[in-house]
């Protein structure tokens, strides 16, 4: 099945690059804030406003300029504030394609990060020199890092900026290098260019009704899609201030996310839908009593499974503070479409469909029984993207009543992986006949009056025994078998034993039962739920620590 809605989709800035929005911005609203960090995630902030970037980035970039870094790539090693969207405008601004990474733990290994300059061919990296100081005890075992051109762009002075000459870019430059996770292999370098990025911001733009008087609140990591493109480049697009605060002073302690909604009148804010479940379990009554979310009208969910069960629980906890269950804007997107690929309406509840889950096992989309329903949250309308439900096998169209890979065609579909000519034909360049190209996003899904439903990942899909099983059930599952578990912290799948697929589960637990557990209870607990609602059995339960599951 093929949905195409083609929407007007914003464009009366009409710029062809992030160059010159940016411009726009320091002229026509010079002293307006656009950016505040928390420091500590609560009252201590550091802003800067749209004069004051473009400056700062122009210093930056004349810089850059000055050592011959144009057309090259740069890492950019920051922790999240200020100093790194300076220096992505800085990048920009200078002709030089950004690789936003993550500094690594101090005296950790860091084989993400070796992958990625490889990768890139980076000959440039950006830093504080607090992490730089770091980083060069690391230099002698690291020759590839010891081997670039490091700027502290913290201790960087104004006194050249006038040197600073207007790169000979266009729409379709290079503007960035958005790695993906790596966690099914070594990270791919996404190529996102200046076009794709305002295609995308027009898109977002629409989809949430930003306006300038908009107000976002942003914790997720600035180097990874949603939150680069979510939370910096889109503000800049439509012209509102945003919030940003660090993701680990979220996780440590989720009641400063909706503090700063409170605080700022945050009117867009979102995550993962685990960010949803860390609020439910760790936000107080007391705390609870001391908000007022009446201000937010998009809360984003996206990045992952969006599950009723999360939506319905935040929206009950949260609403004697004034949180309204239609702000809820479920979503689909990823890096190699530039972010968005579908949303909801506004001002809408989640559409949630039940459907027969042994159905869905077998890739049919059938009415629910009420023994085997599984429930599935809409990602909303696909506005000006085409997509496609696809065979993955036979590489034909699917009919509206089966599952298939999720194919997107759209401007904002970025232009492939770096210096990856054979994954870049793989995954960008599918047809259906003579419609195309499209990107092959990899997911599986559905789609059900004009609405997309993502079912899974394929390369998760578990098959025992001839049955398709989604990890994200199994799950689901065992994270509510017993007290003790952690929900939003199981990791299922499939390992092959004497030529048989057996299930795998690693659960966390909670704090609190960790000097007090039953393993034996626990473990019986989890292998009863399977059965019962999955009619599988397990080969083994591992029970970790809270936190010791790594989420990309």
């Amino acid at each position: 099945m093929i949905a195409c809605k083609h929407e007007l989709i914003d464009t009366a800035y009409n710029f062809s690059t992030l160059i010159e929005l940016l411009q726009y911005r320091a002229i026509s609203q010079p002293d307006r804030t656009a950016y505040t960090f928390l420091v500590d995630g609560e009252t201590e902030e550091v802003s800067i406003t749209y004069q004051q970037l473009d400056e700062q980035a122009r210093s930056l970039a004349a810089h850059l300029q000055f050592f011959n870094a144009t057309g090259e790539r740069a890492l950019l090693l920051y922790q999240p504030g200020l100093e790194y969207i300076i220096a992505f405008f800085g990048c920009l601004y200078a002709g030089v394609v950004a690789v936003p990474a993550y500094p690594p733990r101090f005296n950790k290994p860091m084989p993400r990060l070796q992958a990625i300059v490889a990768d890139a061919q980076a000959k440039f990296a950006l830093t504080t020199t607090s992490i730089l100081s770091n980083l060069e005890r690391q230099f002698s075992q690291n020759q590839d890092l010891a081997a670039l051109h490091w700027l502290a762009t913290d201790t960087i002075a104004n006194d050249i900026i006038q040197t600073w000459q207007q790169p000979q870019i266009a729409s379709n430059t290079l503007a960035f290098l958005q790695y993906t996770s790596g966690s099914t292999g070594n990270p791919k370098g996404v190529m996102v260019s200046h076009s794709n990025l305002l295609q995308n911001s027009a898109l977002i733009k629409q989809c949430f009704q930003h306006d300038t008087h908009s107000q976002g609140v942003i914790w997720l990591p600035p180097y990874h899609d949603m939150g680069l493109i979510g939370g910096i480049i889109q503000p800049l697009y439509s012209g509102f201030p945003v919030a940003l605060i660090a993701p680990v002073t979220f996780l440590q302690k989720p009641f400063r996310w909706l503090q700063a909604i409170s605080r700022y009148k945050g009117t867009t804010s979102g995550g993962p839908n685990f960010a949803y479940d860390l609020c439910i379990r760790k936000i107080t009554p007391e705390q609870i009593e001391s908000l007022d979310l009446s201000s937010w009208d998009v809360a984003f969910n996206g990045a992952e499974t969006v599950r009723a069960e999360t939506l319905e629980k935040f929206a009950t906890t949260f609403e004697p503070c004034g949180f309204r269950r239609e702000a809820f804007y479920p979503c689909y997107g990823m890096a190699e479409t530039t972010l968005l690929v579908s949303g909801g309406l506004k001002t809408e509840v989640p559409i949630v469909r039940h459907v027969n889950g042994v159905a869905l096992e077998q890739n049919r989309v059938e009415a629910s029984s009420k023994e085997n329903v599984r429930t599935i949250v809409s990602c909303g309308q696909v506005w000006s993207n085409q997509v496609a439900i696809v065979d993955p096998e036979t590489l034909t169209q699917c009919p509206s009543n089966r599952v298939g890979e999720i194919w997107v065609s759209s401007l904002s579909v970025a232009n492939g992986y770096w210096n990856n000519p054979l994954e870049t034909e793989k995954n960008f360049h599918a047809y259906l006949g003579t419609q195309g190209p499209f990107l092959r996003t990899g997911d599986l899904g559905f789609l059900q009056d004009g609405q997309l439903f993502v079912t899974g990942r394929i390369k998760d899909v578990i098959i025992i025994r001839g049955r398709n099983y989604y990890p994200q059930d199994i799950e689901q599952t065992v994270s509510h078998s017993h007290p003790a578990l952690q929900p939003a912290g199981s990791a299922a799948f499939a390992v092959e034993i004497n030529d048989e697929e057996r299930l795998i589960v690693v659960q966390e637990v909670e704090r609190n039962y960790l000097r007090k557990l039953d393993v034996q209870e626990v473990v019986g607990s989890i292998r009863q739920a399977i059965a019962e609602q999955h009619d599988l059995q397990v080969f083994a339960v591992v029970l970790v620590k809270p936190g010791s599951i790594p989420k990309t």
